[in-house]
């Protein structure tokens, strides 16, 4: 993650712009003084940066739960708060290069919004989960240009190198995603999608709950596919393949094709790497032979005017509210110029949402953006609206 060691950190006016880089706020922890974040907007992303205080120096770097997909936006926040606050630095891993010229234009890497607003259903769709070096994904976007592919990946070296190649190939129908996919699935129109590629998950033997593959995900897996469409499962891992293959089968009716050490079109490194230690790759594939209602949710993510006193909203620091299926829980609470933010864990037990609420005079909205439009996020937010309305 990149960050500046800075011998002592300095704060700047906000709000304050300097070189296309916009300073918004600063939020300060409630409970530990050594924390603040400081709202940044940089070009269409707004994000946070975290100071963290220690004790012969400071950490500035990018917050986790909120940095942007642009690894280059963040070193530039980065450098030019450093820049504006005159801040010593002691070490750094930012790079101070130029831009890449092959990210110059990244038209093809989507947030979530874009997606919420108005789902794309022009073509079929196909999606990768994880989609990693990119390998997989970039040879059926090329040998497919009538379908609409979209990648889901969290890791933002991969996302670079993937969006550096739909540059270079010239790749029109490959939209790649930073989120989490259990969510995503859950605003997918039905019967659009034609494949669900999870190839060589990320096995987390010692935490499952943590696994894609799961039953709520095949229940929502079969709801977006196609008739006939497939979900299909590749790990060298026997762990993840026998828990998959008991996950899918405890289903009351379900279609499965299993291969093993199955040659495909392309592979991707890792399975480079595991066929050169001559490990077994297994396919769990599932195909969807049901047609599915459309999908519907109803409520919005608009918040009351704010009754409850700052103060209180402040006390709900560890506070956890839960209801059937999911909770709302207030990890850290902070206060800002003209009110208070907490930092907030929402929705369902096996997918939950992170963010932040901003409460400024009387009114409150999230951050980055709104929650998912799911039945678990609107009725975390009803009891959310529910407390800062008195």
């Amino acid at each position: 993650m990149p960050h500046l060691h800075i011998e002592e950190f300095r704060e700047i006016e906000f709000p304050h712009v300097e070189s296309g880089v916009v300073f918004n706020f600063i939020a300060k922890n409630a409970n530990h003084s050594d924390e603040k974040l400081i709202s940044v907007t940089v070009e269409d992303d707004n994000f946070f940066l975290l100071v963290k205080e220690e004790e012969n120096k400071n950490l500035l770097k990018s917050d986790k739960l909120t940095r942007p997909a642009s690894i280059y936006n963040v070193h530039r926040a980065l450098l030019t708060y450093a820049k504006s606050a005159d801040l010593r630095i002691i070490s750094s891993n930012v790079p101070t290069n130029a831009k890449n010229m092959h990210l110059e234009e990244v038209d093809f890497l989507k947030n979530i919004d874009y997606f919420a607003s108005n789902f794309p259903m022009d073509r079929e769709v196909r999606i990768e989960v994880g989609f990693g070096s990119g390998r997989h994904i970039l040879h059926q976007a090329a040998q497919n240009p009538d379908i609409l592919f979209i990648g889901i990946e969290i890791h933002r070296p991969s996302i670079e190198q993937v969006l550096k190649q739909v540059n270079i190939q010239k790749l029109d129908n490959l939209f790649v995603l930073d989120y989490d996919a259990r969510l995503f699935l859950e605003l997918v129109p039905s019967n659009i999608v034609g494949k669900i590629y999870v190839h060589f998950p990320v096995p987390w033997d010692k935490k499952p709950h943590r696994r894609v593959i799961s039953t709520s995900f095949i229940e929502e897996s079969r709801r977006v596919l196609k008739v006939n469409g497939t979900l299909e499962l590749r790990t060298d891992s026997e762990n993840y393949y026998a828990y998959s293959y008991e996950t899918f089968i405890a289903f009351n009716k379900t279609v499965l094709h299993i291969n093993k050490n199955r040659e495909i079109a392309i592979s991707s490194k890792y399975e480079d790497r595991w066929k050169k230690m001559q490990k077994n790759i297994y396919d769990v594939t599932m195909i969807n032979e049901e047609e599915s209602e459309a999908l519907a949710t109803e409520g919005d993510f608009n918040f009351s005017t704010v009754t409850a006193p700052h103060a209180k909203i402040l006390e709900l620091h560890g506070v956890t509210k839960r209801f059937d299926n999911g909770f709302v829980h207030f990890e850290r609470v902070y206060t800002t110029k003209n009110g208070v933010m907490a930092r907030m864990s929402m929705g369902s037990f096996d997918r939950p949402e992170h963010l932040y609420i901003i409460v400024d005079g009387d009114k409150a909205s999230y951050y980055p953006a709104l929650p998912l439009r799911s039945k678990s996020n609107l009725t975390s937010h009803k009891i959310l609206d529910g407390i800062f309305h008195g």
